[in-house]
């Protein structure tokens, strides 16, 4: 089967910088012949995010808070205007106050719950809802998780449940979507320097960690993980849908 991409159109949310794993998916989707739409969330990343765009000959950059409902409309609007129909969606957005990342998940705030829920969870059901009728002839929906969805990750805290929920909504929103011929998937990434990982108290100790006990010795690069995603958004993948596909270099089948 073939990962090439060319006649396709994609929609990437999340990227912030170059070190963004959206940007790197981003990258690989572009290289593959995929025409691309490219979101950054707000006018404090607009300049950065616009900048890497530019290196995408035939990308185009929006401005899209996934927490705003009226924000999702106007962009799928303006997409379905510019571009008919959409193939694949990358959802790589996720976030929880600072303060939620630290000390103990018992001190967990009813705000800092709703806002991880809210940002890292249903946003995913509200861009797949918005995505689906642009999906006529099928596609590929990808988001990202991590392992502490499953084990306790020392200050991952709220993020680990958000992402526990998030997994499950991906087999639900599989099973909703399949009569379409739609697919739902999430990339299960080990721990990488981006900036959202940056806000989580003791990454150097997750990244040591990893290396430590990994079965291929070492951190995965972000490459590797854009790399699932080109993969996951082509015909390659056809009848995989409602799986984590993990990019840890193992590090999830050691019991210790």
């Amino acid at each position: 089967m073939s990962s090439d991409l060319q006649g396709r159109n994609g929609v990437v949310f999340g990227v912030a910088n170059k070190r963004s794993i959206a940007w790197s998916i981003a990258q690989g989707l572009h290289a593959a012949g995929m025409k691309l739409a490219i979101t950054y969330q707000n006018e404090r990343l607009e300049q950065e995010a616009k900048d890497l765009i530019l290196s995408l000959p035939g990308a185009e950059g929006y401005m899209c808070d996934v927490s705003r409902d009226d924000d999702i409309d106007r962009l799928f609007a303006t997409l379905r205007e510019r571009h008919g129909k959409l193939h694949t969606l990358v959802h790589s957005v996720a976030y929880a106050p600072a303060e939620e990342l630290k000390g103990n998940f018992v001190n967990t705030t009813r705000e800092g719950f709703r806002i991880a829920h809210d940002v890292s969870v249903y946003s995913l059901i509200a861009v797949a809802r918005a995505a689906a009728p642009l999906m006529e002839e099928g596609g590929s929906i990808i988001t990202m998780t991590y392992y502490g969805a499953e084990k306790v990750v020392p200050h991952y805290n709220v993020m680990a449940v958000a992402k526990a929920a998030l997994e499950c909504t991906v087999r639900y929103l599989a099973h909703d979507l399949g009569k379409k011929k739609i697919r739902v998937n999430a990339i299960s990434a080990g721990p990488i320097k981006t900036l959202a990982a940056r806000g989580i108290a003791g990454l150097g100790d997750m990244l040591r960690s990893h290396v430590e006990r990994a079965p291929l010795g070492r951190n995965v690069e972000v490459a590797e993980v854009g790399s699932t995603g080109v993969f996951l958004a082509s015909d390659a993948s056809s009848g995989i849908t409602g799986e984590v596909i993990y990019v840890d270099c193992g590090y999830n089948i050691m019991g210790f």
